[in-house]
Order: structure tokens, then C-alpha cells, then sequence
């Protein structure tokens, strides 16, 4: 364990505060260089329950035995290779499920515009159906009276009604 102390009050003034941090950062370091070379030892031993121990520093027990811990740095070239293929394993699935959106986008869209021809289809088939069985046909003009149609506008109307029949039903 490490103690620190100082001679003179902390938080006076603007200098005490820079040494306080000074001594802060200092102590941290000589932790932390610390931490990692007092671990290069592990001790396990077993008390008279047989409990199993693990310790950084010996304990004198009987059954003490003393296992050495090694490490290999890891290659900063490889932590950097795993995580560009983490990086673009993320990039691969977030681009399939933008493209399965779309791809339900484009497939609603499609069923939306079928569901549409369908209904015009059937609207078509019963307006053609109307004019056979009418007697008189008539269409409105601009200021909403009606205009009935002779037999010319009548013919012309029914073909339109089944080009329009051809078009959206088939």
C-alpha cells in the first residue's frame, strides 16, 4: 500500500491544487506499474474445509502452491484486424436489412398497386354493365348538369369502358 501525504493544506491556492493533481497522476502511475508487476505470481492453497484459495501473496498454509501467470502482449495489428471484421460483419447485416426493407418496401408497393387495378377492374366491369342496361346515358359538365349522350357517345363510351376493362383486368 502507498501513502502519500503532504506537508503544508490542500485547496489554498492555485499552485497547491496543480501539485494535488501532480501527486494524483504520480500515484496512479506508481498503482497502476505496481499492479501489474506484483501479479506475476498467483498462490493457491486449500484450508482444513477444502475451500480453494487464490492470493497475490503467500500465505503460509501447508498446501500453499505457487503458480506462475504469463501473458503474451497481444498484437495491436490483430485487436485492429478483429475489430474491422466486427466493424464490417455489423456493416454487412445492417446493409441485408436495409435491403430486406426495401425489398418489402417495393413488394407492398406492388401488392398496393395490384390491390388497385383489381379495384378499378371491378369498377370498370360494373360501369360497362351499367351502360349496357341503361336506357340513357348521361355525364355531367363543368357546372354539374347532366349532358345526355346519343348513340355515337354511347358506343364511344362503352369501347373506352372496355379498353380500360382490357388494361386493368388483364
Amino acid at each position: 500500500m502507498i501513502l502519500i501525504t503532504t506537508k503544508r493544506p490542500l485547496a489554498c491556492s492555485n499552485g497547491a491544487m496543480k501539485n494535488t493533481h501532480f501527486i494524483a497522476a504520480v500515484a496512479a502511475l506508481v498503482l497502476s506499474v505496481g499492479g501489474t508487476a506484483a501479479a506475476e505470481s498467483i498462490y493457491k492453497w486449500v484450508d482444513e474445509d477444502g475451500n480453494v484459495h487464490y492470493e497475490d501473496r503467500p500465505s503460509g498454509a501447508e498446501s500453499e502452491e505457487r503458480i506462475h501467470v504469463t501473458y503474451n502482449r497481444t498484437s495491436s495489428s490483430a485487436v485492429q484486424s478483429r475489430v474491422n471484421s466486427f466493424n464490417d460483419s455489423q456493416q454487412a447485416r445492417r446493409d441485408a436489412g436495409k435491403a430486406a426493407d426495401e425489398a418489402k418496401a417495393a413488394a407492398d408497393e406492388e401488392r398496393a398497386v395490384a390491390e388497385q387495378r383489381q379495384q378499378k377492374c371491378v369498377d370498370t366491369r360494373a360501369q360497362l354493365k351499367t351502360m349496357l342496361e341503361a336506357r340513357r346515358l348521361y355525364r355531367e359538365d363543368a357546372e354539374g348538369e347532366r349532358v345526355y349522350l346519343d348513340d355515337a357517345g354511347r358506343e364511344e363510351a362503352r369501347q373506352r369502358a372496355e379498353e380500360l376493362i382490357e388494361e386493368y383486368c388483364n
